[in-house]
């Protein structure tokens, strides 16, 4: 195994969601790090959230981190040996109003990585640009629709879900300027 000095984004994420695992806390990689893996890094994303699939003990969490040398502090999960940062925002795991339906699994030589589909990743993106009115998290979701396979036709109807249909178009527009 590589020192956590060495690890990948990515990498860090597998092993940290495998040592959980063995502890039976099941988590998901969302947000800011699913959209580094979906772009091959022309996105970057300092930190790490890992949803909890279903509810785990804080304590138990807790004790999971440390035994992998990690300290909580203000919420977030710090290691020595690496930049990144672990955060477990609350579940259930969700975009907007709508649970998430993919799960990508990405097999490495130690373990998988679970994290949301690019379909729900783009999702995630446009809620922060919907609710919040994030430019940048719009960027993000055309990166990632730019470079993997979504289906906007999933996208778009849970965008009018949402009520943010004329938001989307405008999504829509740039993305298929871009293509």
């Amino acid at each position: 195994m590589k020192p956590i000095s060495a690890m990948t984004q990515a990498k860090l994420a597998e092993f940290v969601q495998s040592r959980l695992r063995k502890n039976e806390i099941l988590v998901t990689l969302s947000g800011g790090a699913a959209v580094s893996i979906y772009t091959v890094n022309k996105y970057v994303s300092a930190d790490i959230d890992l949803v909890e699939d279903t509810y785990a003990d804080r304590n138990k969490v807790n004790n999971a981190m440390e035994e992998i040398g990690f300290r909580e502090k203000n919420r977030y999960f710090t290691h020595p040996d690496t930049q990144h940062i672990i955060e477990f925002p609350s579940g259930p795991l969700s975009v907007g109003g709508e649970a998430v339906k993919h799960i990508k699994e990405i097999k490495y030589a130690t373990g998988i990585l679970r994290v949301i589909s690019p379909t729900d990743c783009v999702k995630d993106r446009l809620a922060a640009y919907y609710f919040w009115k994030d430019q940048q998290s719009f960027n993000q979701a055309l990166l990632v629709a730019q470079n993997n396979p979504v289906n906007i036709s999933e996208i778009k109807k849970w965008s009018q879900a949402e009520d943010h249909l004329e938001e989307f178009k405008k999504f829509l527009k740039q993305y298929e300027d871009k293509k």
